[in-house]
């Protein structure tokens, strides 16, 4: 079943923070971590690891690895996939006409069947204690309601585990808030960011539909796939907001949500963890 989920960020001044937004930032980030401590696999939505335009990728490789840190600070680690939740992961997409496809490297099983992880990954599973993982990757260029319906399915897909599982939405917002940063600066980074974090607050996601194309362009955003993926999962199994944050040290902007089911749900059919 799905027991939490969390919208993390994957910048690197979460790990170190340097003033008191960040600082808090990571207050929350560590508090998602308390509230996955119990889970047996956690489900990540990426946008940093391949990149598909128009399907959704399930990362079937035996052994996900440590690859890529972000602007010169590594990252280390391995960890298994949860090849069963990743194969009803994909065969129910598939059921529901969702574009996706199943993604391997080098062998079909064992030590050789290995694929990278990205800071994409990395940055919110430092906060986690180590777990299967299922890899998942949305598609810029899929449909809207596409995406929605793929989180319902994903949703669906989870509750059906025999464990627990949490959902990690990996995600930064507005990448244009400095004129000396990589992509300048835009109005429209900072008005998105507050615009997201609102409608998470107010539980209003399903405005993220209404969204005009030309403004999410300007925005710069690395979050709004991976969001309308997260409104799909909360049509689906509706849970309560427990705690937000938002920072903005850089260029860019990133913020945290942590959801939890409530305590009637979570005590029901509630399995020991493995391992």
């Amino acid at each position: 079943m799905l027991g939490g989920m969390a919208m993390m960020p994957h910048g690197n001044e979460v790990l170190e923070p340097g003033d008191e937004k960040t600082r808090q930032l990571a207050d929350v980030l560590k508090r998602i971590g308390e509230e996955f401590r119990e889970f047996d696999v956690y489900v990540i939505v990426t946008p940093h690891n391949i990149k598909i335009s128009d399907h959704i990728g399930i990362i079937f490789a035996e052994n996900l690895v440590s690859w890529l840190g972000f602007a010169g600070v590594e990252f280390h680690g391995e960890y298994k996939t949860d090849r069963k939740l990743a194969e009803e992961i994909y065969l129910e997409s598939r059921r529901a006409g969702i574009p996706v496809v199943d993604i391997n490297f080098a062998a079909l099983s064992g030590e050789y069947s290995r694929f990278p992880l990205t800071w994409g990954e990395l940055i919110p599973l430092h906060f986690l204690d180590a777990r299967p993982l299922v890899v998942v990757t949305p598609a810029r260029k899929m449909p809207r309601e596409t995406l929605v319906r793929f989180g319902e399915v994903l949703a669906g897909s989870i509750e059906s585990y025999d464990g627990r599982a949490g959902l990690v939405i990996s995600a930064d917002h507005g990448h244009a808030h400095a004129p000396k940063g990589p992509y300048g600066y835009a109005r429209e980074s900072e008005e998105y960011d507050e615009l997201v974090m609102r409608l998470i607050g107010e539980n209003r996601l399903e405005e993220l539909l209404e969204l005009d194309e030309e403004f999410i362009r300007k925005a710069k955003p690395d979050s709004y796939w991976q969001l309308l993926i997260m409104l799909g999962v909360l049509r689906k199994v509706p849970m309560e907001l427990k705690a937000t944050a938002y920072a903005c040290p850089t260029y860019f902007g990133m913020g945290a949500a942590l959801y939890v089911r409530d305590a009637v749900n979570n005590s029901l059919s509630k399995p020991p963890r493995v391992g």
